[in-house]
């Protein structure tokens, strides 16, 4: 039942802000689900791209996906998120989750200080697209984090795309960096078979439910909620596992 709320959320915040489930899906699955932090940063890669790619077909339905900018953005952000998938097993458990807390403590102050939500004229801008890519896929491939809660504000503020379209695009890159990010961290890695099927069943409908409200709310609003979870979610990490570096 952990295993469906949880997909079930994730799912939804995907859909909704098309990002924000794989911030959430590493610390579920190591403190809700008991995985090691290494196993979970596979299994937390499998189920976030999975759902991605369930939203991002949904979102391509109602024409809210650039495929342009997602493709340039994804296509550099496959190559080093699968190039920079090893380096996590070169570090303690531990020090994987203050790693991830500082990460969500920098994102979750960057989202509730982010007033660049107006609308925009869309900007092509290749090296831009190719910076922000390198970046996301670095972090993805590290940590095991889709990067939509840093992909969408990119898209935004750098881009110049509308909200929605931001968050429909943001998913199609969600998707290919954690294809690239689960095979590099492969290996011969045994994964729990059970716990990805539970959280991806969920995710489904919690995908749906995201993508068919996200157009009715307002994502400013939601963004700024998300954000203050992600921060105390972030504290609540350091005061677990920086006792435990030493």
């Amino acid at each position: 039942m952990v295993s469906l709320l949880l997909g079930f959320l994730i799912g939804a915040s995907l859909g909704l802000l098309g990002g924000g489930g794989s911030i959430l899906t590493v610390p579920a699955l190591v403190y809700l689900v008991g995985q090691q932090p290494q196993v979970a940063v596979t299994t937390s890669l499998a189920i976030v791209g999975t759902n991605s790619l369930l939203g991002a077909y949904l979102h391509q339905a109602q024409g809210t996906v650039n495929w342009r900018a997602a493709l340039i953005f994804g296509g550099v952000g496959m190559a080093v998120s699968y190039l920079s998938a090893n380096l996590s097993k070169h570090l303690s458990p531990h020090l994987l989750m203050v790693a991830f807390a500082v990460l969500m403590l920098v994102v979750g102050n960057l989202l509730l200080h982010n007033r660049a939500q107006q609308r925009q004229q869309f900007r092509f801008s290749a090296w831009k697209l190719i910076g922000s890519g390198v970046i996301v896929g670095l972090l993805t491939g590290f940590l095991g984090v889709g990067g939509g809660f840093l992909i969408v504000p990119a898209l935004v503020m750098l881009i110049g795309l509308p909200m929605h379209e931001a968050v429909g695009t943001s998913l199609v890159i969600i998707a290919l960096n954690s294809a690239a990010g689960f095979a590099g961290h492969l290996n011969g890695q045994a994964l729990e078979m059970e716990t990805i099927l539970a959280f991806l069943v969920a995710g489904i409908g919690g995908t749906f439910v995201g993508v068919r409200f996200g157009k009715h709310l307002d994502p400013l609003v939601l963004r700024r909620i998300f954000a203050l979870f992600v921060i105390a979610l972030a504290v609540l990490l350091l005061i677990d596992n920086l006792p435990k570096l030493g």
